[in-house]
């Protein structure tokens, strides 16, 4: 399957999630506002999500995947004589799933035991509130094993994707957002009783989804047995190399727990950071998230077979394709940050000081859209060739500047200098992964991305120039209706689409028919 089609398949079900994720914010912003209550629930929330993006996206996507197609392709050459590639391969994944299973057990136990100072410590403002830790500490308990189950589920998802297969783990985090917009949309009590609801629809979510993409495995014959525990060679492989990749790849959830634990300090600042970057991880997810799933194998097949040239076409094809998606994102994001936020969350509990401090934080996020995109087209480049290493130490950086900038600017000009921090933080670590791409000789960008990459730009420019207006003459006429205003935003937005679509086309930007092309497997 082409690079294009893959992350079409995967961009595609991706989008589905987020925009049901998005729905489900704007659900809970209606029933929890931006106050105590909601922060707790963010807050708790929070850390199973950090683990996921550490573990699912970054500890198997830069380890797992790369050391699993290596068996596929050429098989292992410490294995039993005579072994297939693909019974290696299966192998492989056995003592991998049969490790795990016993590592995550442990780690949920502990963190739930330790759930009331894991809480604190994500939330020091809060530390002198024991009823507000009392509560968050009930929710991040319920949400906790999500953690087992989701990375079970990207173990699975790891080896469907090396088999060219991404349907199944690309649809299953639509199953969690059906719970929650389910439980959402009925009778669920109180502010906190309704929150704790949203917290076992978390669990039950988990639960979900490692079924179906287990399942998945089932079908595509890919035989994943449960073994006892050792730490075979390929597994503590996958510990080295998983270590360094979990730290590299969740970054941005890192800095964004950091900004958590900084706004903490401020009433409903958490929420604040939860609405704005739900909104733009809608991009993020759909572009950075599917291209680099989508990347990571495409790179390590090319480079296991010693094709240099086709790696580097594959980097700047995801290059030029991220860019023709995220730049017009970007830019529309930040041109009219309070309109899209008036108009999609200011309902219910959710007030116009909300919308203006949400407003603001979306605004600085979308500047950084660009840079948190590049981390992760970057960063395979890195995986592909089981080097975990040096992604983390950018990372590290990354979340140096981070702390550092997020201190000295929220002490100034408050919650928005979070924000303004992980987006310096996001392009200070893109920057150094495509620094060294370029030193490698991995990333050599072609005279067709040197062409495309400005007008994509230019586009994108005058995109967004047309969406501010239009914003501005629409805003006024936003009365509070969940439904109309919703409406209005995705026709304004609708509006943008295609005028940068025309105009990127006009200006040599894209060439429809080589997308056509791209769509058609390899």
């Amino acid at each position: 399957m082409s690079l294009f089609r893959s992350t079409a398949v995967i961009g595609g079900l991706t989008a589905i999630s987020r925009v049901l994720g998005f729905v489900r914010e704007i659900l809970i912003a209606s029933v929890l506002g931006a106050g105590p209550i909601s922060d707790a629930f963010f807050a708790a929330f929070r850390l199973p999500n950090l683990f996921r993006r550490l573990l699912a996206e970054g500890a198997f996507n830069s380890a797992f995947v790369p050391l699993y197609a290596r068996r596929l392709e050429s098989g292992d050459p410490d294995g039993p004589e005579g072994e297939s590639p693909r019974a290696a391969a299966e192998r492989f994944a056995s003592e991998t799933f049969s490790v795990l299973l016993v590592v995550l057990f442990v780690l949920v136990l502990a963190a739930e035991l330790a759930m009331p100072w894991l809480m604190r410590g994500l939330m020091p403002g809060r530390i002198g509130d024991a009823e507000w830790i009392s509560q968050a500490t009930v929710l991040g308990a319920v949400m906790m094993p999500y953690i087992l189950f989701m990375s079970l589920t990207a173990m699975f998802g790891g080896a469907l994707n090396a088999h060219g297969r991404f349907a199944a783990f690309a649809f299953a985090p639509v199953l969690l957002n059906v719970v929650l917009v389910g439980l959402l949309l009925g009778p669920i009590g109180t502010e906190w009783i309704a929150a704790r609801w949203l917290a076992l629809g978390v669990f039950v979510g988990g639960v979900l989804q490692c079924v179906v993409v287990f399942a998945g495995v089932r079908r595509s014959g890919i035989k994943i047995r449960l073994r006892r525990p050792r730490l075979t060679p390929g597994v503590k492989r996958v510990l080295t190399l998983g270590l360094p990749g979990a730290v590299s790849a969740g970054v941005t959830q890192i800095n964004i727990v950091v900004s958590q634990m900084i706004a903490s300090l401020q009433v409903g600042a958490v929420s604040w950071l939860s609405y704005a970057d739900r909104l733009y991880q809608l991009p993020l997810g759909v572009i950075g998230i599917a291209m680099g799933v989508a990347l990571l194998p495409t790179l390590s097949r090319r480079l296991q077979a010693d094709d240099l040239a086709g790696a580097r076409d594959s980097l700047n094809r995801a290059i030029e394709i991220s860019a023709f998606f995220t730049l017009p994102a970007a830019v529309a994001l930040g041109a009219a940050s309070h309109f899209w936020i008036q108009g999609m969350f200011e309902h219910g509990r959710f007030t116009a000081a909300d919308t203006a401090q949400t407003g603001a934080v979306l605004a600085a996020f979308a500047v950084g859209l660009p840079g948190f995109i590049g981390v992760k087209v970057f960063a395979p480049g890195y995986f592909a060739r089981e080097n975990t290493a040096s992604p983390m130490r950018f990372a590290a950086v990354g979340v140096g500047v981070n702390v550092a900038l997020g201190v000295a600017l929220f002490s100034w000009i408050g919650v928005v200098g979070l924000a303004i921090a992980t987006s310096v933080a996001g392009y200070v670590n893109s920057g150094l992964l495509m620094r060294g791409l370029l030193k490698d000789g991995l990333l050599k960008p072609d005279a067709r991305l040197r062409r495309r990459a400005p007008r994509i730009a230019f586009a994108a420019a005058l995109m967004g120039v047309a969406v501010w207006f239009a914003a501005g003459a629409v805003r006024p006429q936003l009365s509070g209706a969940l439904v109309p205003d919703i409406l209005s935003c995705l026709g304004v937005g609708a509006a943008g689409l295609l005028l940068y679509v025309a105009l990127c086309a006009a200006v040599g930007g894209v060439r429809f028919g080589e997308l056509k092309t791209a769509f058609r497997r390899a």
